[in-house]
């Protein structure tokens, strides 16, 4: 079996997901390192592989992005980006083409020591790269190292094409619709950037890896061996015309373990107050956009009298403390996983791992895409029959009755059958074919 070393960057969001895939590549027998920030060893621990500390952005998310210590200056990106979300669908996805360019290649020559002192200490057989880790994977294209590629979120990040750009969503839900003008402005600012870094990854690779191939578009390096995508396999993804093995894991959630005493309590009072359950979760960075969570749970308890919910508010659960009673839990934190094993519904932003939890667990979603690829996640949802949409800037309260009721008419066959298709997938499936790529497609030496 192999040596492998896993690279995440270090947000919650990517490297859980990716520690849950070293796991599951450890337990199928293979040698696994986890390399990420040291804030996220503890990850390494319950997967129950070696760990690596390596940092390989100045950015960082350890749960909650506004409790994350940053320096000043990520946290007025954070902000600007918040406050963004605000103005709407264009307006956050400009702002992040923006913020890409200053972030993107923060430290390309450390990241590429730092990757080559990791290789000459463990030296493994190959590497598991997040998508997103463009830094990392550059530097293992100039090292010439095997490595596959992990897609954190829609398959869409890896691009299928020349017309394909990174962050312009593929597809968009019903409820988003983008004026033309405002779509070409996020054209443009998609071109410009693929023109920079496309240029920057060359003169890197020029000044480091002479000798190497070019690496071509900065956006669309990948492995040329896999890539495992934490998402279902539909059949209307954009697919490229040829390329490395793709491996549709479905999700990349570790067993949902069982509720502690404490959360067992505040379910059965919440069950006592109202017949069905609810979950509402933005994710560890759109938590912050409580104005959505207050209307949301607002809906709920002027609109649903048969409904309590559960609201994960990050920060903000003081800002938001005077919602909770008998209907409403509000915490800063939820154990996520283990609750929708036990709720009706949620309402969440579209994020892939969110998305793919519900179909695991066989949960409807009330689905509100703030930015990144949360539109093409929504665009999914509608298209798959796994929830409804709505636009999270226009939705008022008296809109979220009338949503989560419309979830208890989506088609329960069909989804029933997606997340039977999900569950055989997962962590495990994907380790063993990532394994069996590994052991079939050995690269020159």
């Amino acid at each position: 079996m192999p040596r492998v070393v896993v690279v995440s960057p270090p947000f919650l969001s990517h490297a859980q997901p990716l520690s849950v895939l070293a796991g599951a590549l450890r337990e199928q027998g293979a040698d696994v390192h986890f390399a990420c920030a040291p804030a996220f060893e503890h990850l390494a621990r319950r997967a129950g592989t070696g760990f690596v500390p390596v940092s390989v952005t100045r950015n960082a998310n350890t749960g909650v992005a506004e409790a994350t210590r940053q320096d000043a200056g990520e946290a007025e990106r954070l902000r600007e980006f918040l406050d963004a979300t605000r103005q709407g669908a264009v307006a956050a996805l400009v702002t992040q083409a923006r913020h890409r360019r200053a972030d993107m290649l923060a430290d390309p020559e450390g990241v590429l020591e730092a990757l080559r002192a990791t290789d000459r200490r463990l030296r493994p057989d190959w590497y598991v790269v997040d998508q997103l880790s463009y830094p990392v994977t550059l530097a293992l294209h100039c090292l010439g190292l095997p490595y596959a590629t992990f897609c954190p979120g829609h398959p869409s990040y890896v691009l299928s094409g020349p017309d394909a750009w990174f962050g312009v969503p593929y597809a968009w839900p019903k409820a988003v619709r983008p004026e033309p003008d405002a779509l070409e402005e996020l054209y443009a600012a998609a071109r410009a950037n693929d023109e920079a870094f496309t240029s920057l990854f060359a003169a890197f690779a020029r000044k480091h890896a002479p000798s190497r191939p070019a690496p071509g578009r900065a956006f669309a390096l990948s492995s040329p061996y896999a890539v495992v995508h934490a998402y279902p396999d539909f059949g209307w993804l954009p697919r490229p015309p040829q390329g490395p093995v793709r491996l549709f894991a479905g999700h990349m959630a570790a067993p949902a373990a069982a509720l502690d005493a404490e959360w067992e309590a505040r379910l059965k009072g919440l069950r006592a107050a109202g017949e069905r359950l609810v979950l509402i979760a933005l994710g560890t960075f759109l938590s912050a956009r409580d104005d959505v969570l207050r209307t949301v749970v607002t809906g709920v308890l002027e609109g649903l009298r048969d409904v309590s919910v559960v609201v994960a508010a990050g920060e903000r659960a003081g800002a938001l403390a005077d919602l909770a009673g008998a209907r409403v839990v509000v915490a800063p934190s939820v154990p996520q996983q283990a609750l929708l094993e036990h709720v009706d519904a949620m309402v969440h932003h579209g994020g892939g791992n969110s998305f793919t939890e519900c179909l695991r667990a066989g949960v409807p979603a009330l689905v509100l895409p703030f930015s990144s690829d949360q539109f093409s996640v929504a665009h999914d949802v509608e298209r798959s029959g796994a929830g409804v949409v709505r636009d999270p800037n226009t939705l008022a309260a008296g809109d979220v009755p009338a949503a989560l009721e419309a979830l208890r008419h989506t088609s329960g066959p069909r989804r029933s059958g997606l997340s039977a298709s999900v569950r055989r997938h997962g962590p495990h499936w994907a380790a063993g074919e990532l394994l069996r790529v590994m052991a079939g497609r050995r690269p020159p030496q």
